[in-house]
């Protein structure tokens, strides 16, 4: 490995978090920086752009105090790094991967790169298994599959951070063994009260134990913000690949880290592309969502969900736009239930999980999960019609069955989708069913005549 090199004097410019320097010694793009002010403090950083004569190093931190003449820059000619090794669950770190929570420095058994290494498509295997998360409309209605990446799209001023909270906590892989699955919970970009509540209720709830926690906060640099979720996908990609766990990521909020790349691309006087954003978002937001998966010949697997706000509530913008692109589905929060008292407020019909068919079923769920799920999407849908007619026709002027479909899809939302305390599947289930009792039988054409005999019939004649 090169040895450090260190440039005193070689600064031409300071702006923001932005260090303009001249490129006096061999530099690559995306190397280590540290940067040393006059009271010997060193600041960490990269290298995030460069040519022949100049180049720009982030700083990711304050670079309060720094100045032209006093400042050196000691290069490590080697991209940034984090320390890893056993103890990473029950901890707390900062943007950076250091320990804010009190506790010893990590024991350091290997380094791996924070911007991690592509994954060969031909070593990808398909994802395969449920995750639970205790959510009725993820669980039954668009179920998480280990190895996925599945998006939850949130409005402004909806309760995402409480859902991200109380999925970290309760998710779980129904036949894991204890100690096979883990969380890391990122915050990106949020307010130190925030903050303190996620911590908090991990540490109440007693899942601090089996998760790692990544904590970036609203005054901290833009650059650091950007780091925050590759810090923690480094972690994830240990805890899963090296100790062979399966690891659930969720990240909160990564409107945040867009805006934050937005502002750092501006910085830098790139050219903007839709409203404002850089040309490259889609390829740097698929740097980080295509760590998830799994890998052939690995036990460990790396599963997604990210959370973001739509800016304007507009699942068009460019954030919720390019992140659909590279996922495998949405979840969609909407404001319209949040006013009718409905939590979570979880949007079923424009929802969607395009791994469902992997990880549910016979073998991995239930036989009937699939020709259930697919029966209530296709009754909502038809509650949806249903109210529009009713809207212009009024509720008198509709047939009998709309009527009935009409009452289906205020107890579907009422009773399936709003729930206090979480369900098992087998709850989500059962109660999927004694709503589906409530229609035509002859309307329930997704339903084969033995599912059907078992579940809708049968439970209604005993009754």
């Amino acid at each position: 490995m090169s040895a450090d090199v260190i440039l005193s004097g070689a600064l031409t410019g300071l702006e923001g978090p932005l260090l303009f320097a001249r490129r006096e010694a061999n530099v690559a793009l995306n190397d280590a920086v540290e940067v040393i002010g006059r009271e010997g403090r060193g600041r960490v950083g990269r290298v995030s752009a460069l040519d022949e004569e100049a180049m720009v190093i982030e700083v990711l931190e304050s670079t309060t105090g720094l100045d032209l003449d006093g400042t050196r820059i000691r290069i490590r000619q080697r991209p940034l790094e984090m320390a890893l090794g056993p103890g990473l669950l029950g901890r707390v770190f900062n943007s950076v991967g250091a320990p804010i929570d009190g506790g010893p420095a990590l024991p350091a058994e290997r380094r791996q790169r924070v911007d991690g290494m592509a994954i060969n498509p031909a070593a990808r295997d398909l994802p395969r298994d449920f995750i639970e998360t205790t959510v009725s409309t993820i669980d039954l209605m668009n179920s998480l599959v280990r190895g996925q990446k599945l998006p939850l799209f949130s409005c402004g001023g909806l309760p995402h951070d409480r859902l991200a909270t109380q999925i970290a906590q309760r998710a779980r892989l129904r036949d894991a063994q204890a100690g096979e699955f883990c969380v890391v919970f990122v915050g990106i970009g949020v307010p130190y009260d925030t903050a303190e509540n996620f911590r908090y209720a991990m540490e109440k709830s007693g899942a601090l134990a089996h998760t790692a926690m990544f904590l970036n906060h609203a005054d901290e640099p833009s650059t650091q913000r950007l780091l925050t979720p590759r810090f923690a996908l480094t972690a994830a990609e240990y805890l899963a690949f090296v100790e062979d766990r399966h690891v659930l990521v969720v990240m909160t909020d990564m409107t945040n880290y867009c805006e934050a790349l937005r502002e750092v691309s501006a910085s830098h006087g790139e050219i903007p592309s839709r409203k404002g954003y850089p040309g490259y978002m889609y390829s740097d937001l698929a740097t980080i969502f295509e760590r998830a998966g799994c890998i052939k010949g690995l036990p460990g697997t790396l599963t997604q969900l990210p959370i973001l706000t739509m800016p304007g509530d507009d699942i068009g913008h460019p954030i919720p736009d390019l992140t659909g692109y590279i996922t495998e589905g949405q979840i969609v929060l909407g404001r319209e239930l949040d006013r009718k008292g409905v939590y979570p407020p979880v949007e079923v019909l424009p929802s969607l999980s395009r791994l469902m068919d992997a990880g549910t079923g016979k073998g991995y769920t239930h036989p009937d999960h699939p020709a259930l799920s697919n029966q209530l999407f296709a009754c909502y849908a038809r509650a949806s019609r249903a109210r529009v007619l009713a809207s212009v026709m009024g509720v008198d002027g509709l047939p009998e069955t709309d009527r009935r479909f009409l009452e289906f899809g205020d107890a579907f939302e009422e009773r399936l989708v709003s729930q206090q305390y979480p369900r098992t599947l087998e709850e989500s289930m059962a109660l999927g069913w004694e709503l589906l009792r409530a229609l035509p039988v002859s309307e329930l054409t997704r339903l084969s005549g033995e599912q059907l005999a078992c579940y809708i019939e049968a439970p209604a004649e005993a009754g």
